[in-house]
């Protein structure tokens, strides 16, 4: 009930389940060495200790209180906004040494902070511009096939058609095909061919 004193509530079960350790005194030594650690790196001091923080009121449960002392004087407690701003400094590095997090180690007058949100190694502007230009490339070379595709097939097309011009075109009379005449090379029919022949005069 120390003025500047701090209640923990810890849930190691909740936590890691079947992984869950035991709270005993070695875990009891190793909160006080972060603590320890966490009002040094606030203050860029060397004068806290070990032996500065101490938990009263140790439950089964794992709930405790603990107060940190002042070295230089060893009876009067560090003014609690201090320890609750050397906490919320090192909160990552207390719940990393116990494998739990802001809602399975609690500090029940520290409100948890938000761990700053990550930035990408490459900034949005650059992904959203090379997604847009890779669009675009992809567009133009689509756009450049397909010519090339259509035109081949123009070209196929018109050869082809060149090409049945050139044979021999077939007519109809009265529903039968004949072949057109070449007016140049001319046509014999064999019928009055056969009949010149046997009048050909002597």
């Amino acid at each position: 009930d120390a003025q500047n004193a701090f209640k923990v509530r810890i849930s190691i079960k909740t936590a890691l389940g079947d992984n869950a350790y035991a709270w005993d005194a070695n875990e009891e030594y190793l909160f006080k060495a972060m603590v320890a650690f966490a009002m040094r790196r606030y203050s860029s001091k060397s004068t806290t200790q070990i032996s500065n923080v101490l938990l009263c009121n140790v439950t089964d449960r794992v709930s405790f209180w603990f107060v940190v002392t002042d070295s230089s004087k060893n009876v009067s407690t560090v003014p609690g906004s201090e320890v609750e701003a050397a906490i919320r400094m090192n909160r990552n590095r207390i719940n990393s040494a116990f494998l739990l997090s802001d809602k399975t180690l609690q500090f029940l007058k520290i409100t948890s902070t938000l761990s700053p949100p990550v930035e990408p190694s490459t900034p949005v502007w650059l992904i959203v511009f090379g997604v847009v230009l890779c669009l675009i490339v992809a567009g133009i070379v689509f756009l450049i096939v397909s010519g090339i595709q259509k035109h081949k097939k123009k070209n196929k097309e018109s050869t082809e058609r060149e090409n049945l011009e050139e044979k021999v075109e077939v007519t109809l009379e009265n529903g039968i095909p004949c072949e057109a005449l070449d007016l140049k090379a001319g046509h014999i029919n064999g019928v009055f061919a056969a009949d010149d022949e046997r009048f050909t005069s002597l």
